[in-house]
């Protein structure tokens, strides 16, 4: 007996990012549907994660998550290597020690450290400043010169930063995350400033900013949902894929760092911790998020096996 199934309709889908060169590119996005719904359209592209690495040994992290990387901390290179041998898809290169309050190190040396890691793995890279906004509008056009042509997605532009970090992407090859709090309307007017600059739309990841599990998760998934509905009914510019910075907002909640005999009823804290990484991943992916920054390797290992689940057809 024959089952009909009601379908959307949509007039447009997300646009893809490539990131990288090939043979070892990684393309996030190109969707015509709702997450992980075959039967509506096309979702040609598995959602891609990339694991952190700082350019200095990290002193807020808790053990549950510097564990598998014992021996490694301190040396970015060795790091990124064992991330990639961990299995991401991606590398997101931390330039912390650019941080005037850390060693204020400069876009010369925080070019090198990023070449140097990007010589020793083959896949691309996501690098991100230090937070501070005026500092970062220095070291990351030095990175990405030193770069130029590798394709790297380069971060965080924002309303304050935007004019230098898009002039690096277009001169130099890159791509950039815009980075907006938590509102669909910011987000948008990002991308149109952005775009105004000749920064092609597919060179564009959108991050709206996110809560870990419990944290807000519901806010920022609501953004999501409503930038993916945007981009599917025509909207260029909530059309660029959306990237999640899950692991540094899922490890400083404190249900993934509250021993067990503090809380008995949360259970072991280290299943406890990944856990709770995962689940806010998936949820994002579910929103719409295509592309995640993660902590734990294992997380990397449970998240591969439930998108590769999710990516086989179910159309009717």
């Amino acid at each position: 007996m024959a089952v009909n199934i009601a379908k959307e309709k949509w007039t447009s889908k997300v646009s893809e990012m490539v990131i990288g060169t090939e043979p070892n590119a990684v393309k996030v996005g190109g969707e015509a549907t709702l997450p992980f719904l075959h039967f509506e359209g096309e979702i040609p592209n598995r959602p891609a994660m990339a694991l952190e690495v700082n350019d200095m040994e990290p002193t807020d992290w808790p053990e549950t998550v510097t564990k598998p990387f014992k021996g490694v901390l301190s040396d970015p290179v060795a790091w990124a290597k064992k991330n990639v041998e961990y299995g991401a898809d991606l590398i997101a290169l931390n330039l912390v020690s650019a941080d005037p309050e850390n060693k204020d190190a400069s876009g010369e040396e925080c070019a090198e450290t990023a070449k140097a890691v990007a010589e020793a793995v083959d896949v691309p890279l996501i690098i991100l400043g230090c937070g501070v906004e005026e500092k970062d509008s220095e070291i990351i056009p030095a990175v990405g010169e030193a770069l130029s042509g590798q394709n790297h997605l380069l971060g965080l532009a924002t309303e304050n930063n935007y004019k230098r970090l898009a002039a690096t992407a277009m001169v130099h090859g890159h791509n950039v995350i815009a980075s907006s709090p938590l509102d669909i309307n910011l987000a948008k007017q990002l991308n149109i400033l952005i775009t105004e600059m000749n920064l092609g739309a597919d060179k564009i990841a959108i991050d709206p900013l996110v809560g870990a599990l419990g944290y807000g998760l519901e806010y920022a998934y609501s953004i999501m949902e409503r930038s993916r509905l945007g981009a599917l009914m025509g909207d260029k510019m909530l059309s660029q894929p959306i990237i999640s910075f899950v692991g540094p907002e899922a490890w400083k909640a404190k249900e993934s760092k509250s021993p067990i005999d503090e809380n008995p009823a949360w259970g072991e804290l280290e299943k406890r911790a990944i856990l709770w990484e995962v689940s806010t991943a998936v949820a994002f992916a579910q929103g719409g998020s295509s592309l995640f920054v993660l902590r734990h390797p294992e997380s990397v290992k449970q998240l591969k096996t439930h998108f590769e689940k999710l990516m086989v057809s179910n159309k009717y």
